[in-house]
């Protein structure tokens, strides 16, 4: 493209007006994901106290803080599965599993269609599921509950399903953000997880409704860090850097281990006779004994967190919650049932941080298990930004940055490269659905039907036929082409549309797929050492 060409018809985002108004839709939509979060919490915290200490109180406690008959124990875990399991089989199985994947299911597949029954039966079996022991977390109920609340709202309205999918988010992230008072880690994991894309027309909508729901929370659950940590400087050296970075690659493995040991499950129910409608009930068995060895595995475990990241935890319960914890976690979330993976995965990753500060130098209370807990959800949701985000919201220990990057990126490293998907898509992948997490500008973008016209016209403009210019996107054609269902276009000037002067077909639209290839594929040395000092001479190919 010549650069006198006038692009005045491109930019940066394709954006339109109609941004505002799914904005102006999320914003009360944040606020009601705020009280869905709160109604929640408060729901898994009567459930417990109603359970595990005989008595009608809303506040979050942990099922093992005082000493449980073992019946009890044991038993209620089973009860609280086979009422998952019941619930799901004859109100809707889509209240199984952990939340996230079901999210994007119905964004890929569904429209994002969300039925209203989901939103009502998923966060009362989750409450149950946890008040009962179930070792899970609050967090992927609250999405995928404020997702349906947004799935809901946009049914009601005529949108598109793009802008359903874009309310829905947007009420998956709001309540996650009122849950956890992590607006940022909120959006990031929209963006990395569940939008499948960077675009305006979504970003704004989903950053309204998480401000809203963070406003709301602070007279709801008030206010400041949710694991507020020791204050202090962190005795940071180049040799802590390296440490991070070999915590990063341990809490990457760990995920990996994780992730296998859930679908080890799950390929192990799925071999049953019995119906699936069961398997949360022996999912429960194996809880109950793992609380029989470990009480403070059970439940979201926040107190557990907490005393991991201001380094009051003992050895002792460090190494039960870390194997404890991983296998019943993984086990029962094999069976089906219903429970969020992000509170799970901060204590099993805490846990390893914490056995770690054994061995490492001391840089801060608190501070391996900080960094485990993120090396630990960078690998397990391959979304390391959001990883380390997170992590800062949570503690507000702001000089963690670089350390925390490290170790996300490190064990997002080993995660990407040794497993195929993550626990988050592998059972989208299982049903059938492939999605990709690469995010990149589609090559048809920057380059201009004049770059790869070819000459002669093959159709004159008009009576309906479309045409191209020759300063559009391939993109842009591509989409013509598929609009119009025709193969190949005539090409004309802007200023000039009754004179062709080209054609473009899908020949032409390769090119760009070619040269994406080709910068991808091959590889060449454009500097020798001597070029730097300007003595290198001419090369054969430029003499």
């Amino acid at each position: 493209m010549p650069p006198s060409s006038d692009l005045r018809h491109l930019g940066d985002f394709a954006v339109g007006h109609r941004v505002l108004a799914i904005a102006a839709l999320a914003l009360p939509l944040g606020a009601v994901a705020a009280v869905l979060a709160w109604a929640l919490l408060r729901l898994i915290g009567l459930i417990t106290n109603l359970v595990f200490y005989d008595r009608v109180a809303t506040t979050l406690v942990a099922p093992g803080a005082i000493p449980h008959p073992p019946l009890l124990i044991l038993l209620a875990p089973v009860c609280g599965g086979l009422v998952v399991g019941l619930t799901a089989r004859f109100g809707s199985e889509k209240i199984r599993g952990h939340g996230i994947p079901e999210a994007i299911e119905s964004i890929l597949t569904a429209g994002s269609r969300i039925q209203p029954r989901v939103a009502v039966l998923k966060p009362i079996t989750s409450a149950i599921s946890i008040g009962t022991g179930g070792p899970f977390g609050a967090e992927g109920p609250i999405i995928m509950t404020g997702g349906a609340a947004g799935s809901i709202a946009a049914q009601l309205l005529h949108l598109s399903a793009d802008e359903r999918k874009t309310l829905l988010v947007a009420g998956a992230a709001a309540g996650m953000a009122a849950t956890f008072d992590a607006p940022l880690a909120s959006v990031l994991l929209a963006v990395e997880l569940l939008l499948f894309e960077w675009r305006p027309r979504s970003f704004i909508p989903v950053a309204a409704a998480v401000a809203v729901a963070t406003a709301v929370r602070v007279p709801l659950l008030g206010p400041g860090p949710v694991f507020p940590t020791p204050g202090g400087a962190l005795h940071l050296d180049a040799g802590v850097f390296a440490l991070c970075a070999l915590a990063g690659v341990l809490a990457g493995l760990l995920a990996i281990l994780a992730t296998a040991l859930v679908y080890l499950a799950e390929d192990g129910f799925s071999r049953l006779s019995l119906h699936w409608m069961w398997w949360p009930a022996i999912g429960g068995v194996v809880i109950g004994l793992g609380g029989l060895v470990v009480p403070e595995a059970l439940g979201v475990g926040y107190n557990v967190i907490g005393a991991e990241l201001n380094g009051s935890i003992a050895t002792d319960l460090l190494l039960g919650i870390l194997i404890v914890k991983t296998l019943i976690w993984s086990f029962a979330l094999g069976s089906g049932t219903s429970g969020g993976v992000l509170a799970p995965m901060l204590m099993i990753g805490g846990a390893l941080g914490g056995l770690e500060a054994l061995v490492f130098p001391a840089v801060g209370p608190g501070f391996w298990a900080l960094i485990g807990l993120a090396g630990v959800l960078g690998g397990l949701m391959r979304s390391p930004l959001t990883g380390v985000v997170f992590a800062l919201e949570l503690t507000h220990r702001w000089g963690a940055l670089l350390p925390l990057l490290i170790a996300a990126t490190a064990a997002y490293a080993i995660s990407v490269l040794l497993l195929r998907r993550s626990v988050l898509t592998e059972k989208v992948a299982r049903r059938g659905v492939h999605l990709s997490r690469e995010y990149s500008v589609d090559p048809l973008e920057v380059l201009f039907v004049s770059d790869v016209m070819a000459a002669g016209p093959a159709a004159e403009p008009g009576n309906g036929a479309p045409l191209a210019y020759a300063d559009d996107t391939l993109r842009h054609v591509a989409y013509l082409m598929a609009d119009s269902e025709h193969t190949v276009l005539p090409v004309a000037e802007r200023a000039a549309p009754e004179r062709v002067i080209g054609t473009v077909g899908l020949e032409q639209l390769l090119v760009g797929r070619r040269r994406d290839l080709a910068e991808e594929r091959n590889r060449t040395r454009l500097l020798r050492p001597l070029d730097l000092i300007g003595r290198g001479g001419a090369r054969p190919e430029e003499a």
